[in-house]
């Protein structure tokens, strides 16, 4: 019975983050599409909401990398087990919670690793982190990606705005803010492809710890795959403001032949990393493209400070969120090893945080009215009409 209760505690501590997951990273997919005005915002993220959920089902490649190839079995298994799964979600959760309230678009896919790395140290030792998964299967593709995903988006918007000065701007620019329709709709399919499969790996992991997988021959259950799936699309159509503001607006001035090149660049990489099963950050995929879409267009400005503060993010969550995983399982065995108290503990001590940051953030609200540029012309884009919005506190 015990067991059970922890069990549907992570659960529920699973679709939690996902749906963090959701309007956290919202921004990867419609942010320059909303920004140039080629989508309003609603639809744009209904859009994207929609493409995540049917992405989820595409494969488990990274789900089996996420329950296998980051921490030993022994770190999760048992009853013991359920307690680092939970302290791992704690962990992740709330570093996006942290992010999202001060705009920064960080790593989703890092802070669930970092939790689970922190969260396992802390239940049995050091030993429990597979350095040489975790580098070869994390930290360098994530690197190669970002890099391969700037010059692929550089090289695209170079050849667009030659395209551009051949065929007359108007016809140009409006042809390819509809393109950004589809190519922004790529990266979305792209993103429940490789993100919900992180929290399946999640989920999937502590019914391998109750019995109820094998771990010899994994797979993922259909109700597995429909409850992530549904919490992530939720969490993407609740929009997520704050970071699509900083992605779309405060990286470089975005327009519609850019956006459309990033776009393209990051759902090719990233569909790229969910073939081979790297658990990517598709906002640091993202990002990357939108840097090398700016520096692509002659004369184009990248906001270095903003990239500045993004990077010191990328580097620190892994630890951040690790630390905070720890923290969480240190709590709950205060209470005793496997005990429910602790689970419910720090179950609450979380749902309490994040309704702190959420009442906070409402302090200087980021809403869909606020980033709606769509009546903006092709004309009027060439003139740059879009004048970045300041960061919310």
């Amino acid at each position: 019975m015990g067991s059970t209760l922890v069990l549907v505690i992570v659960i529920v501590a699973a679709v939690s983050f996902d749906f963090t997951n959701g309007f956290h990273d919202t921004a990867n997919a419609m942010a320059t599409s909303i920004a140039t005005g080629a989508l309003k915002p609603v639809v744009a993220v209904v859009l994207s909401a929609t493409l995540n959920f049917v992405g989820a089902f595409v494969s488990i490649s990274v789900a089996t990398t996420i329950a296998k190839g980051i921490v030993p079995a022994s770190a999760t298994a048992g009853a013991g087990g359920l307690s680092v799964v939970e302290a791992a979600l704690i962990g992740a959760m709330t570093w996006n919670l942290i992010t999202w309230y001060f705009t920064i678009p960080s790593s989703s896919s890092h802070a669930l690793i970092g939790g689970l790395i922190g969260a396992s140290i802390a239940s049995v030792g050091s030993g429990a982190v597979s350095v040489h998964g975790i580098v070869q299967k994390v930290v360098a593709p994530g690197i190669l990606a970002i890099f391969v995903c700037g010059i692929v988006a550089f090289l695209a918007t170079s050849a667009a705005y030659r395209l551009i000065r051949r065929l007359g701007q108007e016809e140009a620019r409006a042809g390819y803010r509809y393109g950004q329709i589809g190519s922004a709709s790529l990266v979305s399919l792209a993103h429940g492809t490789n993100d919900a499969q992180k929290t399946m790996g999640v989920v999937a992991l502590a019914l391998i710890s109750t019995g109820h997988l094998s771990a010899t021959h994994f797979t993922v259950p259909i109700w597995v795959k429909l409850i992530c799936a549904t919490a992530m699309a939720l969490g993407t159509a609740s929009g997520g403001w704050r970071i699509i503001n900083t992605m779309g607006n405060r990286i470089t001035t975005v327009e519609s032949p850019q956006g459309f090149a990033a776009e393209s660049a990051s759902a090719a990489t990233i569909l790229a990393s969910s073939y081979y099963g790297y658990p990517l950050s598709t906002t640091q995929v993202v990002s990357g493209g939108v840097m090398g879409a700016g520096l692509g267009k002659r004369g184009g400005v990248v906001h270095w400070p903003v990239v500045g503060q993004m990077v010191l993010a990328w580097v620190i969550t892994l630890p951040a969120a690790g630390l905070v995983g720890a923290a969480a399982w240190n709590i709950a065995n205060v209470f005793g090893k496997h005990s429910q108290v602790g689970a419910v503990v720090i179950a609450l001590l979380a749902a309490a945080m994040a309704l702190g940051l959420w009442t906070l953030s409402k302090r200087n609200r980021v809403t869909a009215r606020d980033l709606d540029r769509t009546g903006v012309t092709p004309e009027q884009e060439a003139e740059g009409a879009f004048a970045a919005r300041p960061a919310a506190a």
